[in-house]
């Protein structure tokens, strides 16, 4: 999109300043460039005007001009969207980053979640109750664009996807109404938001809910790469009996050596730690792991531990699939992708859907595959600067096409880009059609552009914000 001309731009920020009371409005500077600071280091686009939000009122304000004026907009939140949507070339970029206020109510069990509340800000805050939320796997994704999107994460199996916990939401429309979206009040909304990501407004706040999970058993194992077929083989057995409390994560990735490893992060959520102990010990026995190192933990500790794997600042290219079970040409397409690794950094990351989020009906919530399967993060990860950044794009695209044969249609929405058609045409299986009748309904010029809609452009949209 190219850059709004001078007078276009002077008119808008006129606007802006007028009516945003408590944030700022700002086209150069610190803030605009702490604005412009994405998890994934290669998004370079330059917004023409940054509103960076105090209050609610601030992020309202900003979708009106936006409106009055006719210029496009997007909405940055955790910043956690690889393809790098939370920013908008020559736009107006909402950012409710600062909007990070949390509220936990301990004895309904529910937590108040601002805009720009990040999965660790609400795990930090439920922890002092007792109280665990269900969130994705990193701590610094913004909670809402994660929610909205879907949600996989460590809880999954037993509590849903983190869209299942979600009981209301505040969102200002594109035409500057204000709305409380729940099963009661607007609830095609309510409906949409579930899944459909951030297409139908900017959601100011969430109630969501939390879980009491006195023993909560998690870790990292690691294999080496000899074992992968034996461990992966066995692993897929695990995974078709696995209860609700277990919930398990697992991929490839390089070792300290840079040689390929198998990791496997199992998750128990159970009441009964000793049989999540037994149970942990049969995936440690899958194989002779380099590393074991599960037990006890938090999941703000779970989540500060991704983070430090995956820093802001690196250059990112992912693509997914998911695929119904482990089976042997899914094993070997991931032995495959870790056999081809060109980056110390790049990984695999497999995320399970079973238990209480296959349970949820198909068309109860947008969200379009309730099937029992696993989703696929093929994750491209370098350095700045890197002269290979080309050949780590490639592989990511390699290991894509290699898992063709094995997907099912569609794929998480969250990690799509619009130029992925087949997949964006799929994602929402059964609920397709009612989903793109509520976009014509609550956003008909198609302001809010989160994520890949089918038929619809995603380009220069607002954040997805994993």
């Amino acid at each position: 999109m190219p850059m709004l001309e001078n007078h276009q731009l002077n008119h808008l920020v006129q606007i802006l300043r007028h009516s945003v009371r408590s944030g700022s409005v700002v086209t150069t500077g610190p803030d605009y460039d702490a604005t412009r600071r994405l998890w994934n280091g290669a998004a370079n686009a330059r917004p023409g005007v940054v509103v960076r939000c105090a209050d609610p009122a601030d992020a309202r304000a900003a979708v009106l001009a936006a409106r009055e004026t006719g210029t496009p907009l997007s909405v940055r939140g955790g910043g956690h969207d690889w393809a790098g949507g939370a920013l908008i070339d020559g736009g107006l970029t909402i950012d409710v980053s600062g909007l990070r206020q949390v509220t936990v109510d301990a004895t309904a069990g529910v937590a108040t979640v601002s805009a720009g509340a990040t999965a660790a800000d609400l795990a930090a805050a439920a922890l002092p109750s007792g109280l665990t939320p269900v969130t994705g796997t990193a701590g610094s994704v913004g909670l809402a664009g994660l929610t909205l999107g879907g949600g996989y994460g460590p809880l999954s199996g037993r509590f849903g996807l983190a869209l299942d916990n979600l009981l209301s939401a505040e969102v200002v429309l594109a035409d500057g109404t204000v709305v409380i979206a729940d099963a009661e009040e607007e609830p095609d909304l309510f409906w949409a938001l579930r899944g459909g990501g951030g297409n139908f407004g900017l959601v100011t706040s969430m109630r969501v809910r939390l879980h009491r999970v006195p023993t909560l058993l998690s870790g990292l194992l690691v294999f080496p790469w000899t074992q992968a077929g034996t461990v992966l083989a066995g692993l897929s057995d695990v995974l078709a009996e696995s209860p609700d409390e277990l919930t398990v994560q697992h991929g490839v990735l390089a070792g300290p050596d840079g040689a390929p490893v198998v990791f496997i992060s199992p998750t128990w959520s159970g009441d009964d730690a000793a049989a999540g102990e037994r149970t942990l010990a049969r995936v440690a026995a899958l194989g002779t792991p380099l590393v074991s190192q599960v037990g006890p933990t938090t999941l703000p500790d779970m989540l500060s531990a991704i983070d430090a794997q995956f820093p802001v600042g690196r250059h990112v290219e992912i693509r997914t699939r998911s695929v119904p079970s482990l089976t042997a040409e899914v094993r070997e397409a991931l032995i495959h992708a870790g056999s081809t690794l060109t980056s110390p950094t790049s990984a695999v990351s497999v995320h399970s859907l079973h238990g209480a989020a296959q349970r949820m009906p198909a068309t109860q919530t947008a969200f379009g595959n309730r099937d029992p399967h696993l989703m696929i993060e093929v994750i491209a990860l370098w350095e700045p600067g890197d002269p290979r950044a080309a050949e780590h794009r490639a592989w990511a695209a390699d290991v894509t096409r290699t898992l063709e044969p094995e997907a099912l249609p569609g794929g998480y929405p969250n990690l799509l880009t619009a130029e992925e058609t087949d997949q964006v045409a799929h994602a929402y299986g059964p609920n397709t059609e009612r989903l793109l009748a509520l976009k014509r309904r609550y956003d008909p010029e198609n302001v809010f552009r989160a994520t890949p809609l089918p038929g619809l452009s995603a380009a220069a949209g607002s954040e997805a914000g994993r």
